[in-house]
């Protein structure tokens, strides 16, 4: 995995910090297995997003996972949103 410098198990554990800040910042319910998805998934989704962009990443290490986790997981969620309307 390494992405970012971060590996496997900090990589988890800072997806679930990310998500569940970005579930408290869009005021969404839901549980921890889901905030550790949106977390890691999110991270992976911008990182993406901003390479497409031809964007340099947020930096290297925890601070910049937790950072594009947190963006990428309140995008994802705002995304989730949209589709249920």
């Amino acid at each position: 995995m390494d992405v970012n410098g971060v590996g496997w198990i900090a990589a988890i554990i800072i997806g679930g910090l990310a998500g569940w800040l970005a579930e408290m910042f869009m005021k969404s319910n839901m549980g921890i297995l889901m905030n550790i998805v949106l977390g890691i998934v999110g991270a992976i989704v911008l990182n993406a997003i901003l390479q497409a962009l031809n964007i340099g990443a947020f930096g290297v290490g925890w601070i910049a996972y937790l950072i594009t986790g947190f963006i990428g997981a309140c995008l994802l969620i705002w995304v989730g949103r949209m589709v249920r309307r």
